[in-house]
């Protein structure tokens, strides 16, 4: 790795790169996180350890502990008390339960092609007012009469940040709740999910986790929102509640649960060991540099990506069509409406940008 992204790494450029080196032995040129990010070599022996478990009629109660692990790491990196999060396993679910909630005929603002996730629960609705508007003008379009602001940290199609600050003070101002999806940021960029009444994360982006777990973060009143998901998991005493309706529901955000995917777990709780090792805030300044980097080898081939200061992820109109040619090279990216997407993460080297660079100019 060249200077710059030297100097991104705070606590070490050694201890960085060794425990990355440890972990991921990626077999092409991975450059596409955004859409899942790889697993390290620890989630991996875990999960085939859980594997066996199911395999040879063990106890499971290792991977219930995992679930319980994994709940209070995505607390400590959300920045919340562990009772706020459930668990659950899309972030269309956690969007559904509080879309449920709001009143017929409630106001919901939403940001102009925010991932489908964020946004279609409210619209199957039918009876809500959901009204969209350019990203950038999200927090000035937060009026009276507004219920809830719903978008996304990092938009997944072209990876611009959301003002987040800006959204929570003029929802605050107008007695609006908010509601932010982390799925594109938590892992690289810092999360506050405490200043915000609900948010939501895959784990299988960022967090280099499996497929099968997402986190909802509820204010510790609920929020108003209904458990109406709510199965056996859900109790305050989970193995007395299997029969029957369930007589005491968890006194915290368990009570949002989905029954979890628990192999899942297994290998999650590892990954997100990894995460909270290195460091979200030594991540990020690995991704962004990488990113940077890229941004200027396009400027030198004349191309201009779609403005998104300070993503990691970044977007270049009119190159999608080069998506097909590009994975036969050995070079993982995404084609999104039309634009070549590249997402940068702790296993990507500068030597990965470069070589994207040079297909891109043949």
């Amino acid at each position: 790795m060249d200077g710059e992204i030297r100097g991104a790494q705070s606590g070490g450029m050694e201890t960085f790169e060794s425990r990355v080196r440890a972990e991921f032995t990626p077999k092409t040129t991975y450059l596409n996180t955004a859409s899942n990010g790889l697993l390290p070599a620890r989630a991996v022996a875990a999960l085939h350890e859980a594997v066996l478990l199911r395999a040879e009629g063990r106890p499971l109660t290792p991977l219930h502990e995992d679930v319980e692990a994994c709940r209070a790491a995505y607390a400590r990196l959300a920045g919340v008390p562990v009772t706020r999060v459930a668990l659950g396993t899309s972030v269309a679910a956690h969007t559904g339960v509080i879309a449920a909630a709001l009143p017929a005929g409630a106001e919901v603002l939403t940001a102009e092609n925010d991932f489908t996730s964020v946004l279609n629960p409210f619209h199957v609705r039918g009876d809500l007012k959901v009204r969209a508007v350019p990203l950038e003008r999200i927090a000035e379009s937060v009026r009276p009469g507004t219920a809830l602001v719903a978008v996304s940290a990092a938009q997944s199609a072209d990876g611009r940040i959301a003002d987040l600050p800006a959204l929570r003070e003029a929802a605050r101002a107008h007695g609006a709740r908010t509601y932010v999806d982390f799925s594109q940021s938590a892992g690289w960029l810092p999360t506050d999910a405490g200043a915000y009444d609900f948010s939501a994360a895959v784990s299988y982006k960022w967090l280099l986790g499996p497929h099968g777990a997402a986190f909802l973060v509820v204010p510790e009143d609920f929020g108003g929102l209904s458990p109406i998901l709510a199965g056996w998991v859900t109790g305050e005493e989970p193995w007395d509640s299997c029969y029957g309706p369930v007589a005491e529901l968890a006194h915290s955000a368990r009570r949002f649960d989905l029954a979890p995917a628990l192999l899942g777990y297994a290998g999650l709780r590892r990954s997100l060991e990894l995460v909270e090792e290195i460091g979200v805030e030594e991540i990020g300044a690995h991704d962004l540099a990488l990113a940077d980097r890229f941004r200027a080898g396009l400027a030198a081939l004349g191309r201009e990506p779609l403005p998104a200061p300070g993503s990691a992820i970044v977007s270049v109109p009119g190159l999608g069509f080069r998506q097909p040619e590009l994975a036969a090279a050995g070079i993982q990216v995404s084609d999104r409406a039309g634009s070549l997407r590249a997402a940068f993460h702790l296993y990507n080297t500068a030597a990965d940008v470069d070589r994207l660079l040079d297909v891109l100019s043949g």
